[in-house]
């Protein structure tokens, strides 16, 4: 009897001491909605658009709050003061990586994107420093670029001047810079090896980007034990890294460790160079899944951005027109355009830049996580908890655009035409965690983009004032609708 009673006891004190211990914490942390044991706050949000479900919630609460998903506990921010804040002014605080299960649990943490501690600096130092070399191989980045812009252009005349959706066309010309780069190869356009690369990618990032994923990224454990999608997607990324080891394995036989040809060379040879090293990170485990972070982060955000790019000149014909005047200008018909260009150019680069905030690719951003207890803004926010710090509130902050919901590239030049550094800008994220390919994407998207509208002027089927410019999702990525235009060859 007396044992039973020191049973029952002890749990009551268990459970009156975690229940203490967790008030006292939610007492510390920045508001929210109550949650539901278990569910958290996943009633309340909308299906179709957390981001919509956050932007209320941050009327409600204020710029930093907090959500629970499933039992995973969120601080969220909001609006450019608030971002700026935590991931610039307190980025050690702030640069720790969370979790997507449903996209990061098979790489374990291996790679870049989603590695934390001594992994992710060692790897994310040897990126930047392989990437900011554009002697790698025998010829340069942005020849590999120019060479690629070309090879698109040929495609692009092929349509003959009828309505086609760009979608492929662009993909292809983006991933083929990707697979320049890390591969040190370039794939034809109706290679079938490439085209299964580029549908299982492709499959990969729309089941990424429906609701029902968030399911998963809920209650991994749970859903593995169910049949669904998320089979598919394991499915799909196991093939495409099957295509990757095939590629380390070519590169492997032909490595001259002097002399590397191309990122996985590189990191071949700096496997090489650390083989005696008990610290260093890498290793095969960590090259293949860096070349699967690079190949979706390098290959879809700069292919769905220039998509909207050239959504946007057909809605807007007057600017297209201004950025070709600006090309005639600086570059004129006959020469390919060059990185050194966009200091002249500052009309395309701020429509450029006025595509990425607008488009807004990644609108929640990839979650961040606190690497200590830190105080912030007058609350405390514990070790691991996960942040989501909102891109999309920043690009649409009204108190730093006028008018955010409108295409306007003016607001990226000042009263001399010359382009202006607009501060809530963050297309690449900021501090710690901002996209290492950074560099390299706004080469492209300057390339490539220049290019098109050096040699095409770009028609659409439809009238622009019937051109839908909003996304068909905004959950983790902003993709357009499907459009199609038309290109017409200048003279």
């Amino acid at each position: 009897m007396v044992t039973i009673f020191l049973l029952v006891f002890l749990c009551v004190s268990c459970i009156v001491l975690l229940s203490w211990k967790s008030r006292r914490v939610n007492a510390l942390l920045p508001p929210g909605p109550t949650p539901l044991p278990i569910l958290g706050n996943i009633l309340q949000l909308d299906q179709g658009s957390q981001l919509k479900t956050f932007t209320k919630m941050s009327e409600v609460y204020g710029p930093v709050f907090t959500v629970y998903l499933g039992m995973q506990r969120i601080v969220v921010l909001y609006g450019y003061d608030t971002v700026r804040e935590a991931l610039v002014d307190h980025a050690e605080a702030f640069g720790g990586r969370g979790q997507f299960p449903a996209f990061s649990r098979f790489l374990n943490e291996r790679g870049i994107a989603f590695s934390n501690g001594e992994r992710w600096k060692q790897i994310r130092r040897f990126t930047l420093t392989t990437l900011r070399d554009f002697g790698m191989g025998k010829r340069s980045i942005e020849e590999k670029i120019q060479e690629e812009a070309l090879c698109l252009v040929e495609e692009l005349n092929k349509t003959q001047g009828d309505p086609f959706d760009p979608t492929v066309h662009i993909s292809q010309a983006v991933a083929n810079i990707i697979c320049s780069i890390l591969f040190g190869k370039r794939f034809e356009y109706n290679d079938g090896q490439f085209l299964m690369l580029r549908k299982l990618m492709t499959e990969r990032i729309l089941l990424d980007n429906i609701p029902k994923t968030s399911l998963y990224n809920l209650f991994p454990g749970i859903m593995d034990m169910i049949p669904g999608m998320h089979y598919k997607m394991a499915k799909s990324s196991l093939k495409i890294v099957d295509f990757i080891n095939e590629r380390i394995k070519i590169n492997t036989a032909s490595l001259d460790t002097s002399a590397p040809q191309n990122y996985i060379e590189c990191f071949l040879a700096k496997m090489e160079q650390e083989k005696h090293n008990p610290s260093s990170e890498f290793s095969t485990e960590n090259l293949n899944m860096t070349i699967f972070n690079i190949f979706f982060a390098g290959i879809e955000t700069v292919s769905i951005t220039l998509k909207y790019g050239l959504l946007y000149l057909l809605k807007y014909p007057q600017i297209q027109e201004k950025v070709q005047k600006e090309i005639d200008l600086v570059i004129g018909q006959r020469r390919s355009p060059t990185v050194k260009d966009r200091n002249q150019m500052p009309y395309t680069e701020a429509v450029l830049n006025e595509t990425q905030r607008m488009a807004d690719v990644v609108p929640m951003n990839l979650p961040h996580l606190v690497t200590q207890d830190t105080h912030f803004r007058g609350y405390v926010i514990p070790k691991g908890t996960y942040v989501y710090p909102v891109l999309n509130s920043v690009h649409y902050d009204k108190q730093h655009h006028a008018n955010p919901e409108e295409f306007d590239p003016g607001r990226f030049l000042d009263s001399n035409g010359c382009l202006k550094k607009v501060e809530a800008f963050m297309p690449f994220s900021a501090g710690k965690r901002a996209c290492v390919g950074e560099g390299l994407a706004r080469m492209e998207l300057f390339l490539l983009f220049t290019t098109i509208l050096q040699r095409f002027t770009l028609t659409s089927p439809v009238p622009p004032e019937k051109i839908n410019i909003a996304p068909s999702s905004h959950y983790i990525m902003s993709i357009p609708e499907q459009y199609q235009l038309s290109v017409v060859p200048r003279q």
